[in-house]
């Protein structure tokens, strides 16, 4: 009995060992457990974050190549617009520029948290504000219809050193996010591998507590099934890490793939773009310098096969040496009215329209035509317009003229027949006078036909061509209300026709009298004191003279530093005339000196240049006469301004 309850105690104490034993062993594998459930937690949120980063250097890399996808898309669009002038391309290049912006602020969003990155995105914000302000005034050109000036100024755009510095920056954005890429990578590595480990680690507990729970008690039945569901658990999600890894591991060598293949392209790009860019400036430099080489060797031919002619029938036959003067002259005009013309094409000079009565104009046009296009080529003029007129720039109607029937020349190879043909055309219900060029040369390709109007583009040998011809008639129709049309075929020849807005019938009827009515005499009624400053000994010697053969009294200044000294001696002139661009002091500056002690000088400004904004603010109300001026210009010049300084000391008393 005794010894009975020996073993019962004995057998309890057992008992207690062992359930404490539990008891402990559960609080163990029970801290254990927590200790790696937390370990793999943390393993699993460090592996998810590191995840997290890849994706947004991923998001950065792509929202960079965005912006400059939709800044290349933009810019294509503003070329067409500042060409072709089509609303539709004007506003791709609004959408494709506001979604460039909305992207930027995407990423700015995206790189908050990297300054180094954030400042590259602050200078690529100031970068593309710098240049939307610049496509934003070619774009504002072409929606006004200045074809000429969107053209000109997309075309200073596309050279501008903003656009390589916004490429540098872009590159430099890309290549950070793609080293923090590859570092990010290794970091996702390796909480991969401590995520491993805590698996790992988890496995041996479970495998641990099963052993444990079988050596503790083989009656806990219940116990053996959850550790047989724990192996299976185990199991599955030893086989769901596995191909996990397997996952990383694969995407990890397509990113690495993509990088490279993103490396290379860049790359490739870069070097292509500098080479079309070096080929498209050497491109325009040779046609341009080329062409004008070109067309002033033609007028100078005019100009000195005239002055020759003249001096050879001037003592014998003066009236063939007055036509053939006339000729020189006429040629020396077209000259500097081709500088004007490129003044103009650069810096935007504004159209001067008159009431221009267009058969009229071409018939008196027609012998400098003949002149041009040689012998070899009949001139047909086909006339059928009559008293129509049309509200143009005179001169840059004849420009135009006169650059299809040279194009015409070159297209027949010196053979041929040359029409020029008006015509009252009715479309629409609106009334269009045409004026088409005809020929009867090798016509144009289908490709050629749709560069026709592009600037800088030619078909001519080099040194034979601009490239600006045809787009200046595109922009002089344009900005005349009109349109031109083509039509040509190989082989066969080439029709231009320039569609011009008919005036209306009072205003035709009053410009054919003012281009029939004679010109005035040139005689001042009131002989006027003059002082002209001029820099220029030879120009200054001209004008002296010319003011002197209009019958005024002309005091000459050739440095602008003397000018203050010569009004103050003389006691004052009646007008000053003065050259703008002079060493010392300019024109405006001359005259803001002389108006401080005599507010009441009347000013002519002579100038050369086309003249821009900022150019025509400077002469204030001051009228300006442009070189090079004729006779009768310089007269009606003086003459307005005289005017002028009557009306205000009228209003003055």
């Amino acid at each position: 009995m005794f010894e009975r309850d020996l073993d019962n105690e004995a057998e309890g104490r057992r008992e207690r060992f062992r359930l404490w034993l539990t008891i402990a062993l559960g609080a163990v594998l029970i801290g254990a457990v927590g200790a790696l459930v937390m370990l793999l937690s943390r393993a699993n949120d460090n592996y998810d974050r590191s995840l997290g980063w890849q994706s947004q250097s991923l998001e950065v890399i792509s929202q960079t190549r965005s912006v400059d996808a939709a800044l290349g898309r933009a810019e294509a669009a503003l070329g067409r617009f500042a060409v072709g002038l089509q609303k539709e391309d004007g506003r791709i290049y609004e959408y494709q520029w506001a979604r460039a912006r909305q992207i930027l602020t995407q990423l700015q969003r995206n790189v908050r948290d990297n300054p180094q990155q954030a400042a590259l995105v602050e200078q690529l914000t100031a970068e593309l504000n710098s240049r939307g302000a610049q496509l934003g005034d070619a774009a504002l050109s072409a929606n006004y219809n200045q074809t000429v000036a969107a053209i000109s100024k997309y075309h200073a755009a596309g050279h501008d050193d903003g656009l390589n510095r916004i490429d540098k920056l872009l590159t430099q954005i890309i290549e950070n996010e793609r080293t923090l890429l590859r570092d990010r990578i290794r970091g996702a590595a390796a909480d991969r591998a401590d995520l491993n480990r805590a698996i790992l680690l988890f496995s041996l507990l479970g495998a641990a507590a099963a052993v444990l729970a079988i050596g503790a008690t083989i009656s806990l039945i219940r116990a053996i099934s959850e550790r047989r569901l724990a192996r299976r658990e185990q199991l599955a999600e030893t086989e769901r890490a596995t191909q996990l890894e397997a996952a990383v591991e694969e995407r990890t060598v397509e990113l690495a793939e993509a990088n490279s293949a993103l490396r290379n392209e860049m790359s490739e790009r870069i070097a292509a773009e500098a080479q079309l860019r070096q080929a498209q400036k050497m491109e325009a430099v040779g046609q341009l310098t080329g062409g004008i080489a070109h067309d002033f060797n033609n007028m100078l031919a005019v100009v000195v096969g005239g002055l020759e002619l003249a001096q050879r029938w001037l003592p014998g036959e003066p009236d063939k040496a007055k036509r053939h003067l006339a000729n020189a002259l006429d040629g020396a005009n077209r000259a500097a009215d081709l500088t004007r013309r490129l003044l103009a094409f650069a810096r935007s000079e504004s159209a001067r329209p008159e009431m221009t009565q267009i058969d009229a104009c071409i018939t008196g046009f027609a012998e400098l035509i003949e002149r041009t296009i040689g012998d070899r080529i009949a001139l047909t003029l086909d006339l059928e317009a009559g008293e129509l007129a049309s509200w143009i720039d005179r001169q840059q109607f004849e420009n135009a003229l006169l650059n299809l029937a040279v194009n015409a020349r070159d297209a027949m190879d010196g053979h041929g027949t040359l029409t020029i043909r008006t015509r009252c055309d009715q479309r629409d219900g609106a009334a269009a006078l045409a004026v088409q060029v005809i020929d009867t040369g090798c016509g144009m390709s289908p490709e050629v036909l749709e560069r026709v109007f592009d600037p800088f583009y030619t078909t001519k040998p080099a040194g034979q061509g601009t490239g600006l011809g045809m787009s200046q008639v595109f922009a002089f129709c344009r900005q005349s209300g009109g349109e031109v049309q083509i039509h040509s075929t190989e082989g066969e020849g080439t029709s231009v026709a320039m569609l011009l807005p008919v005036a209306q019938r009072g205003e035709a009827t009053d410009a054919g009298r003012k281009m029939t009515a004679p010109v005035a005499a040139i005689a001042p009624s009131n002989p006027l004191d003059i002082l002209v400053v001029e820099d220029d000994p030879r120009v200054l010697t001209a004008t002296v003279d010319a003011v002197d053969e209009l019958g005024h009294r002309v005091v000459a200044c050739s440095d602008p530093l003397d000018a203050e000294a010569l009004v103050e001696k003389k006691g004052g002139f009646d007008l000053v005339l003065t050259d703008v661009l002079m060493p010392g002091l300019t024109g405006p500056e001359l005259v803001a000196r002389l108006k401080k002690r005599w507010p009441d000088l009347s000013v002519l400004f002579l100038t050369g240049f086309a003249g821009d904004a900022a150019e025509e603010a400077s002469f204030g109300d001051h009228d300006v006469l442009r070189k090079p001026f004729t006779l009768s210009g310089l007269d009606q010049a003086i003459r307005r301004a005289s005017e002028r300084r009557v009306a205000d000391h009228q209003l003055a008393s």
